[in-house]
């Protein structure tokens, strides 16, 4: 295996976390999720998404989620998330994602969805 190393070395805990770009972000998306992720970056190996594709579940203006999409990585930016200890990255712009997607909904049972309240709300 090239490029990995086998170490002692404790690691860091690896937060992933994402916000939808389906509207504009609040307080609560402030002081529920952002304002913590710039308070413990330092603290974790962070990676954070804009999940644009989780946006999809109901229409959308494609022009306007365009925008919405890069405001949330502008807000992530300007609220203080530093990118020396963070990535930030949109969920569309990665197509295995999708293709995991694709994948796994071949083999998941409609009655795992029916259990989830995501799935719920939006059927």
């Amino acid at each position: 295996m090239t490029g990995y190393k086998i170490t002692d070395q404790p690691t860091k805990k690896r937060v992933f976390s994402g916000i939808q770009p389906s509207g504009n972000l609040t307080i609560g998306n402030y002081l529920g999720a952002i304002k913590n992720w710039v308070a413990e970056q330092h603290k974790y190996d962070n990676i954070f998404c804009v999940v644009d594709l989780h946006a999809l579940t109901v229409p959308q203006d494609p022009e306007v989620l365009f925008h919405k999409t890069r405001e949330v990585a502008l807000l992530y930016l300007a609220c203080g998330i530093d990118l020396e200890h963070c990535a930030i990255f949109i969920q569309s712009d990665i197509a295995a994602h999708s293709e995991l997607t694709w994948l796994l909904n071949t083999i998941t049972p409609i009655g795992w969805l029916e259990r989830m309240t995501q799935y719920k709300d939006k059927s």
